[in-house]
C-alpha cells in the first residue's frame, strides 16, 4: 500500500515494475489453489502504462465456469498481497468469449496483459 513520509504529504507509490511482480506471483498463487482458473491479465492505466500515484490494478481472472452470479465472484479472491488496491473481474470462459462487443467495458478495455 502506499506510504506517506513522515515530514511530506507526497505518497510514495509502487513502481509499475513491482506491481507486475506481485500480480504474477499472486497469480501463480492462484492457479495453484484454483484449478479451474484459464487465464489472469490486468489491463486499465498499468497495462497502457499510464498509471500514476493511487492508481489501482485491473484484474481479470477467465474461469471454467462459476456457480456464483458475476457480482459476488470478485469477493472470493483475495489480493492483499499486490501493492496497490485491485479490482478483480471474475468471468467465466463463456462470458468472456460471448461478451458483445459494443458493451462498455470491451470499448476500455484497450489491452489486456496476460499474466498466466
Amino acid at each position: 500500500m502506499p506510504v506517506r513520509s513522515l515530514n511530506s504529504s507526497v505518497f510514495k507509490w509502487p513502481e509499475a515494475k513491482a506491481v507486475d511482480q506481485a500480480a504474477r506471483r499472486w497469480a501463480e498463487k492462484i492457479v495453484k489453489k484454483w484449478t479451474d482458473v484459464v487465464r489472469i491479465g490486468y489491463f486499465g492505466s498499468y497495462a497502457r502504462g499510464d498509471w500514476g500515484v493511487g492508481s489501482d490494478l485491473d484484474l481479470v481472472v477467465i474461469v471454467e465456469r462459476s456457480n456464483r452470479p458475476f457480482e459476488f465472484r470478485s469477493s472470493e479472491w483475495d489480493t492483499l498481497e499486490i501493492p496497490v488496491p485491485t479490482d478483480v473481474f471474475v468471468y467465466t470462459q463463456d462470458e468472456w468469449e460471448n461478451m458483445p462487443l459494443q458493451s462498455l467495458f470491451v470499448k476500455n478495455l484497450e489491452r489486456v496483459i496476460w499474466i498466466i
